[in-house]
């Protein structure tokens, strides 16, 4: 049985992933795979994401790894990054489809126009590094309060529950970039592009161990 599994879909960002749990578990036994058992047995579960919402509920669903990830989203430490955050909400304005359902709320996109503080234009994706405001959870142990992360995004999630929200940034309205309902935790940054903090994060999921 391995500790980690990293799911492999054909659309997240693995190799980085795979590097960053193994810089903070060294001794941990980390796969990534697209195997529906190797997941299903594994300790916890890493679910990342990259690309348009469309393809990677695609090739989920083709892969035969959608109710795999729904089991280990229910009952298992579990962590979604970037799409892996937003697969996991009813529906995505991307594309028009529907998302996981895990969470109840939608995804939908950053508005054209926006412009900063001083008037400047605002370019969609956003992409960057930007401050995350989070709440008390022991994802967050030793990660200061709005401390950077890096974000590549278009779309962000509105969960109807406000209970759900771990993380809020800005850009230039506040926007959810962090979720948890029980056994999972869900970002939109990606946290193994995001230095010292990211590695924190993937380090307090490594022992994480909800109740």
């Amino acid at each position: 049985m391995v500790d980690v599994a990293i799911v492999d879909y054909g659309m997240g960002n693995l190799r980085s992933v795979h590097q960053a749990v193994r810089k903070v578990a060294p001794n941990a036994s980390v796969s990534v795979t697209d195997d529906a058992k190797i997941i299903a047995a594994a300790s916890r579960v890493i679910f990342p994401g990259q690309g348009a919402m469309p393809d990677c509920m695609r090739e989920l669903g083709a892969r035969g790894l959608s109710q795999t990830v729904l089991e280990a989203a229910r009952n298992k430490p579990f962590l979604g990054i970037c799409i892996g955050l937003q697969m996991m909400f009813e529906h995505s304005a991307e594309g028009d489809v529907p998302g996981l359902g895990i969470l109840a709320g939608d995804v939908v996109r950053f508005a054209s126009g926006l412009k900063d503080e001083n008037g400047a234009k605002l370019k969609v994706p956003h992409m960057g590094w930007n401050r995350v405001h989070h709440a008390d959870h022991l994802l967050w142990n030793g990660i200061a309060q709005n401390e950077r992360f890096y974000f590549v995004h278009s779309y962000y999630v509105q969960p109807k529950d406000a209970d759900l929200v771990q993380g809020t940034s800005e850009y230039p309205q506040r926007f959810v970039c962090a979720v948890t309902q029980e056994n999972l935790f869900a970002v939109q940054f990606h946290p193994e592009k995001s230095a010292a903090a990211g590695l924190r994060l993937l380090q307090n999921f490594i022992n994480w161990n909800p109740v």
